[in-house]
């Protein structure tokens, strides 16, 4: 453990506090005169829910207790209306824990309950302290400081990415100073002040250039339109007219692969450094191939990782299309499968120039 390294984790520690309370006017736009709490279904009542094919419709009535918060012991009346969405309509039994919205009134009393959905925020920390018990478990120094790096990643998309994208600044300008800006500070965080982090650097950044030319290129050429993305129109029809969706969705793109090509250019570096350690005397264009050479190897895995990623995203479209019967040129000619394609074969291209911009970068650096 370096003194470096723990003066660098100590200032992301400070700038993730900072980012955690910066504010934005869009978190004051949440409704003050609700209280959310959690609550336990005590009874239901299906007598008006109908069966319509595979959906369900018509009204549940539930009663559910308050199991925190000003109100907690207290016994309340509710309506559950399925509206006929799977993805949107939740049934209730009896014992399900459930995140319930308390509507007030001006004297603090409850005039309307909503049992908004089943209550998963406790699961989702559980799964989150896993998380963070097995990288620092198993970790060490170096799983703490990615856990840190991962935690300030979060919070830049949350409080920068997104509060900007909202407010119209271009979203390729700021998605590549949001990438930019995470991908220094991973590296740096987790690799330390060094050749083999500088070099990763600058081989992850001209590999997300290249996937931003790329995903400019094509989007346009292919004319895709970022509304294929999913809740991008209702965005729009929110009030936020304004945003240009198709360079959102360019942003998305190599935000999207930014995290595999750091993989990849990491992987080269520290191999070229450790290719050296072993070998001082190898000459410059010999350690260039050498980060060839492992970069053809991780290249391998690399992009089906990528492809297996984004293919995880629209799985249930590939499969409705081939229920359908539909002809394989009509499917991939289809601007949602388009846009699935572009995304990948961009995000696989930048992925795959990363290791020669990173070999000859790492050469020109460690053998000058």
């Amino acid at each position: 453990m370096q003194k470096s390294e723990i003066i660098i984790s100590v200032i992301f520690i400070l700038m993730s506090v900072i980012l955690f309370f910066i504010p934005n006017k869009y978190e004051k736009r949440i409704d003050t005169a609700s209280i959310r709490c959690q609550g336990v279904v005590l009874s239901i009542d299906n007598t008006d829910i109908h069966q319509q094919g595979l959906i369900k419709v018509g009204t549940q009535e539930v009663k559910l207790k308050i199991l925190n918060g000003k109100f907690k012991g207290k016994i309340f009346s509710a309506t559950n209306q399925l509206m006929g969405y799977l993805d949107r309509d939740k049934i209730f039994e009896v014992g399900d824990k459930v995140l319930v919205v308390l509507s007030l009134n001006a004297k603090g009393k409850v005039i309307f309950v909503n049992p908004q959905d089943i209550y998963r925020l406790g699961l989702e920390w559980k799964l989150f302290l896993a998380f963070i018990f097995t990288i620092i478990l198993f970790g060490g120094w170096t799983g703490t400081r990615a856990l840190i790096s991962f935690i300030f990643t979060a919070l830049m998309l949350w409080k920068i990415l997104i509060p900007s994208a909202l407010n119209g600044i271009n979203p390729i300008f700021i998605s590549l100073g949001v990438v930019c800006i995470l991908t220094s500070s991973i590296i740096f965080l987790v690799a330390g002040l060094n050749k083999k982090a500088v070099i990763a650097f600058i081989g992850s950044l001209l590999g997300i250039i290249v996937t931003c030319l790329l995903a400019c290129y094509s989007t346009y050429r292919a004319k895709i339109h970022g509304a294929v993305m999913p809740f991008s129109e209702p965005l729009l029809y929110a009030g936020f007219g304004h945003l240009n969706l198709t360079k959102i969705y360019i942003g998305a793109i190599f935000l999207a692969a930014s995290g595999a090509v750091m993989d990849i250019a990491m992987d080269i570096s520290a191999s070229m450094s450790e290719v050296l350690l072993r070998r001082p005397d190898i000459s410059r264009i010999q350690l260039a191939w050498s980060g060839i050479r492992v970069g053809r190897a991780v290249l391998g895995t690399m992009v089906t990782t990528l492809l297996l990623a984004y293919c995880g995203g629209y799985l249930t479209l590939l499969m409705f299309f081939m229920a359908q019967g539909i002809p394989v040129w009509n499917m991939f000619n289809l601007v949602y499968v388009a846009a699935e394609v572009i995304k990948t074969l961009t995000g696989s291209c930048g992925l795959v120039l990363t290791a020669p911009f990173t070999a000859f970068v790492g050469a020109w650096i460690l053998k000058p």
